[in-house]
């Protein structure tokens, strides 16, 4: 047996039966089962993941009973199997339906036939089966070829219309590139890029900020730069949210929602590693391994404490110069790393999340001195947690002033999905707020 399909096997299972998130499953499992190929078995895990609904979709026609009366184990097969016939051309048909079948004997007895019977109907059958019609359910049709639930796609054709959605659609289903945050404390990004050339990477700079490099190679964790503090692996929205703050040498900065603290750390390295930055989150486990981080960094002004945004505390009013709010979201802007968000229930296009985003930028809000800055930013495409939440905001807190917003979009600007607001104090305002 393919030690390689079986780890993907296992990890796609116990994602379908725990739910549990791609990356972190996947890593468990390539732990565990050490595939001499991880690389394949990531690709499959991931491809099986980001195009579960179309797999369905195919196999609905090539089963007289549609897949509602398969067990897990059965489907789980049946993707990891057309999924290699469909996508990796560098697996022969042969081979993707032989050794789905020898899985199908280990993990399913007296199932392999009904499992090689379906692979090669698709191979029959290919020209035969039909997507949605686009022109009569364009819903059915995006979400069916691309592989998102219903309501992400009413949602982004009600908000961007039909070309843009497919934009969108299209750019959550590649595979991110790596980027790189310099450690500005100890290199410069000039510096680190002639560095990492030399050891055989390609890298290119950011088209955001400055201090991202783009890099290509396998293996960028265990160089010695990496062991020296010199980069974090960040994605460049993310570190534009945390350049936005425009955090300087001095400052108090909180950062309310900071795990897992790419944030927190990018902007203490802007601000030389002088002032403080004060890191919260519920979780305290995550808080640790942000320390963890910043001892790697050589970062010193950080301190963490749990805290609920939801929470107002007293000793915090008007403590800081700026304050960032990085807050939970729908998450719609990061599907390109975690393809299992596009199947998520969210059956109120977020009213519910975009309430509690408000209540939590009104607490932060009041955490900031007058004069100060205050950022509001999401990963997600959805305008109602968006500018949405910041509208709502500006029209009861009176003493704010809009100083800027963006949205990043995958396909157009090549990064994850980000929002990005910033919001000014002003400066001995005496008018009153709505109640």
């Amino acid at each position: 047996m393919d030690v390689n399909r079986k780890t993907a096997y296992l990890t796609l299972l116990t994602m379908e039966k725990n739910k549990a998130y791609s990356n972190l499953e996947l890593n468990h499992q390539i732990q565990e089962e050490k595939p001499d190929s991880p690389a394949f078995v990531r690709e499959l895990v991931y491809g099986v993941v980001k195009n579960k609904l179309y797999l369905d979709h195919l196999l609905f026609q090539l089963i007289p009973n549609g897949v509602k009366g398969q067990k897990k184990r059965t489907l789980t097969l049946l993707r990891m199997g057309l999924y290699q016939i469909i996508y990796m051309e560098s697996v022969p048909d042969y081979a993707a339906v032989n050794e789905t079948v020898k899985l199908a004997r280990r993990y399913l007895p007296g199932r392999d036939g009904f499992v090689n019977g379906v692979l090669r109907g698709y191979l029959r059958k290919k020209d035969q089966l039909l997507l949605p019609d686009r022109k009569k359910d364009p819903v059915a049709y995006f979400s069916v070829r691309y592989s998102y639930a219903d309501w992400i796609v009413r949602l982004w054709l009600e908000q961007y219309g039909p070309e843009k959605t497919e934009e969108l659609l299209a750019a959550g289903n590649e595979t991110p590139a790596l980027s790189i945050r310099v450690n500005t404390l100890k290199t410069e990004p000039e510096e680190l890029r002639l560095g990492l050339e030399k050891k055989g990477y390609q890298v290119s700079n950011g088209k955001l900020s400055e201090r991202v490099l783009f890099v290509k190679g396998s293996g960028i964790l265990e160089t010695e730069e990496y062991r020296d503090g010199l980069f974090s692996v960040q994605d460049e929205s993310s570190v534009l949210a945390a350049e936005t703050v425009a955090a300087e040498s001095g400052d108090t900065v909180l950062d309310i929602c900071a795990a897992p603290g790419g944030k927190s750390l990018a902007m203490a390295e802007m601000m030389g590693n002088n002032g403080l930055i004060r890191s919260f989150d519920i979780y305290e486990h995550k808080l640790s391994l942000l320390q963890e981080e910043a001892q790697r960094l050589g970062i010193t002004i950080i301190e963490t404490d749990i805290n609920d945004g939801l929470k107002q505390r007293e000793d915090l009013k008007q403590a800081a110069d700026k304050v960032l709010v990085d807050a939970p979201c729908s998450g719609l802007g990061v599907v390109r790393r975690k393809p299992e968000i596009k199947y998520r229930v969210l059956d109120d296009n977020g009213k519910e999340l975009s309430d509690r985003q408000l209540r939590m930028l009104e607490i932060s809000a009041g955490y900031v001195r007058q004069g100060g800055i205050l950022v509001y930013s999401t990963c997600t495409v959805n305008r109602n947690e968006n500018t949405g939440v910041v509208s709502r905001f500006l029209k009861k807190n009176r003493d704010f002033e809009l100083d800027g917003s963006r949205q990043l979009l995958p396909g157009r600007d090549e990064t994850d999905g980000f929002f990005i607001c910033k919001m000014r104090r002003r400066q001995g305002w005496k008018g009153g707020n709505e109640i």
